[in-house]
């Protein structure tokens, strides 16, 4: 079984956590998560068309963040969102993540290009 380090978020800077958002598939997760309502997800649950290794590298990303918090459950790594600490350290993040215009494609909902 594989243990997953997951940073405090009191140590976790601001730009860190905006960084891990700045990638639409990243986004796409956390939506994902926010969508499940507190119940943890397989990392193939969340629905993106990208391969494996890309998908357990944005995974990471959003780890090292303190954003997601991943445990093993038998054969699955079962992730969620760490939306207690979040909403304390980063209050509206959340929100503002659920709100957001863009998708995984990197466009917005309107079908223009986002710009970062």
């Amino acid at each position: 079984m594989k243990a997953y380090a997951h940073p405090a978020l009191r140590d976790v800077p601001l730009h860190a956590v905006m960084q891990a958002l700045s990638d639409p598939c990243r986004v796409a997760i956390v939506r994902g998560l926010l969508q499940a309502k507190g119940r943890a997800l397989a990392c193939n649950e969340v629905r993106l068309d990208i391969c494996k290794a890309t998908r357990s590298h944005h995974f990471e990303v959003l780890r090292a963040a303190g954003i997601i918090f991943t445990e093993t459950e038998g054969t699955k790594c079962m992730t969620s969102l760490r939306r207690k600490e979040l909403n304390k350290h980063f209050p509206g993040l959340l929100r503002m993540v659920a709100s957001s215009p863009v998708d995984p494609s990197g466009y917005r909902t309107d079908g223009r290009m986002a710009t970062a």
